[in-house]
């Protein structure tokens, strides 16, 4: 098995909420062996000085049906732009394994309340899954722009080992303050109240980042897409000075990873920085600043694996994915856990 090209069993993948949040699985994955656990003992891998650092991102209700030509879609809302207007991706109605083929420039989806979506272009150009659109009361822009419309009339976006609909609050993480991921920073999703008490009793501090996930779909081949962050000067004082005394820097989830490394110098200085990243990380650009990470089990050839490797080593990685098929830790958002700690 390599770490890209793996086969995950149907029944691997979680399909539905934990009853417990922290009663997931974890399995933490070291040098000298593995250990497993369940999500509520997290404290106890970590050490007084370590700090974590989580993503305060909240969820969207970025799914809404659409009507293209009388043929029933659905729209995922993946990135607003800074001119309001949004990436999106049109997919036939249901859980359908990919997008709609042959959309055209100047197209409009029909969407509720008789608001069209205006496709605008391809982006990036030379590629057909995601466009950039607006959303239009006949020749205006609605008002209240789409983060109203997705509060009125969008469901969280999930795919077909989802059988069914849930809550938008199922796709929330106790860490999420700011609205804009198209998909759960799933990482967070076990942490509770009374994990982050016993993390600070222990003496490790938390920092939050602020990172807008994107839809999750990309193709075969296809890099990850730009997405919005910001690193607070607060949080760069936290990294740098943890480094300093020799603390772990604790990554949750891919999305904090990819964050802090785009805010750091080649030397793993961290600075405060705002914008939109399209950091790639992987065997050419390895982790300069985090050196420990929460992630839940990513799905084969998924581009999240690079960097698993780019913090971990793709040995540590390899192991850790080959034990969790072993011993059947569940897969995707609702699922199993694991900490990395190379």
């Amino acid at each position: 098995m390599t770490i890209l090209d793996f086969v995950l069993p149907a029944g691997l993948e979680a399909s539905e909420p934990p009853p417990v949040r922290d009663g997931v699985r974890l399995l933490v994955a070291t040098a000298t062996g593995m250990r497993h656990a369940r999500f509520g003992q997290f404290g106890e891998f970590l050490a007084e000085g370590d700090l974590v650092v989580v993503n305060a991102s909240a969820t969207l209700a970025a799914a809404v049906d659409g009507d293209r030509a009388g043929a029933p879609v659905e729209v995922h809302f993946s990135a607003e732009l800074d001119d309001g207007a949004w990436v999106v991706e049109v997919r036939p109605a249901g859980t359908s394994t990919g997008p709609v083929s042959g959309l055209r420039a100047g197209e409009v989806i029909g969407l509720a309340d008789g608001v069209g979506l205006v496709l605008d272009g391809p982006r990036p150009a030379g590629q057909d899954r995601l466009w950039r659109a607006e959303l239009r009361a006949g020749q205006s822009r609605i008002e209240g722009g789409a983060a109203a419309f997705l509060a009125r009339h969008g469901r969280p976006i999930r795919y077909a080992y989802v059988p069914r609909q849930w809550p938008l609050a199922e796709y929330q993480t106790v860490f999420g303050r700011e609205p804009g991921s198209a998909e759960m920073p799933s990482a967070g999703r076990p942490f509770t109240a009374e994990i982050v008490t016993d993390l600070v009793t222990r003496g490790v501090a938390l920092a939050p980042i602020v990172l807008h996930t994107g839809v999750s779909s990309q193709e075969p081949g296809e890099p990850p897409q730009p997405e919005r962050f910001r690193v607070p000067e607060s949080t760069a004082r936290l990294v740098n000075a943890t480094r300093a005394a020799g603390g772990r820097v604790v990554a949750v989830g891919t999305t904090v990873t990819r964050a802090l490394e785009s805010a750091a110098g080649p030397d793993g200085t961290v600075r405060a920085r705002s914008g939109w990243t399209d950091l790639v990380l992987g065997p050419e650009r390895r982790a300069r600043v985090v050196n420990g990470l929460v992630t839940g089990w990513h799905a084969p050839g998924a581009s999240h694996l690079a960097l698993l490797t780019a913090v971990a080593g793709p040995e540590l990685v390899g192991r850790a994915y080959a034990e969790a098929l072993r011993l059947g830790y569940r897969w995707h958002e609702f699922g199993d856990s694991c900490l990395l700690l190379p």
